[in-house]
């Protein structure tokens, strides 16, 4: 091979790598469009707010009936794994903690559904009937993507000590539990 060939190879290879480079570049800005968060920004709050929502005996249950306790909400659904999974948990935690602790369901689906699943499980906590308010109040609370299920911890006073989205297990969610209702 001459001089000649190997110019032309070389020149060649440059003439490939750059397309290359910048058909690379141009796909990773679109692809990190893509992963952008489509979710309008919504402004976190550390203190729960105000809610009222029915539960399944249609009673107007309010947020502020639980204000002196450690509260564990959790955001779930019947069509949703993660909660049917965390659910029996809860009901154990509920026992366990008893008047300490006061964990509260609020459901994003249909009342039957939803009547049928807790009596299933024998959910011993307050049930509520969500509806879009309730997913703007997980929003709120810390839930950007609307996932389910999706828990948050208060301390007495509303206070958020711990936000998570996805199914939490006792072995997670018990040892802070027993620190807040911990006296001193």
């Amino acid at each position: 091979m001459n001089i000649r060939n190997y110019f032309l190879i070389a020149v060649g290879g440059a003439v490939i790598g750059a397309a290359s480079g910048f058909a690379l570049r141009a796909f990773d800005d679109r692809r990190a469009d893509d992963l952008a968060s489509p979710v309008p920004v919504v402004r976190e709050v550390d203190q729960l707010p105000a809610f009222a929502y029915r539960d399944l005996e249609g009673k107007l249950r309010n947020s502020s009936e639980f204000a002196d306790k450690v509260v564990v909400l959790n955001f779930w659904a019947t069509w949703c794994p993660p909660c049917r999974k965390e659910t029996p948990e809860f009901v154990a935690m509920q026992d366990a903690f008893n008047n300490s602790v006061q964990f509260i369901g609020i459901a994003i689906d249909d009342a039957e559904p939803v009547r049928e699943f807790a009596n299933g499980f024998k959910m011993n906590y307050p049930v509520l009937l969500g509806d879009v308010d309730a997913v703007a109040l997980s929003r709120r609370l810390g839930n950007r993507y609307e996932g389910l299920p999706f828990t948050v911890v208060m301390k007495p006073g509303g206070n958020v000590v711990l936000r998570h989205a996805g199914g939490i297990e006792r072995g997670q969610l018990e040892p802070l539990l027993r620190e807040l209702t911990t006296p001193g």
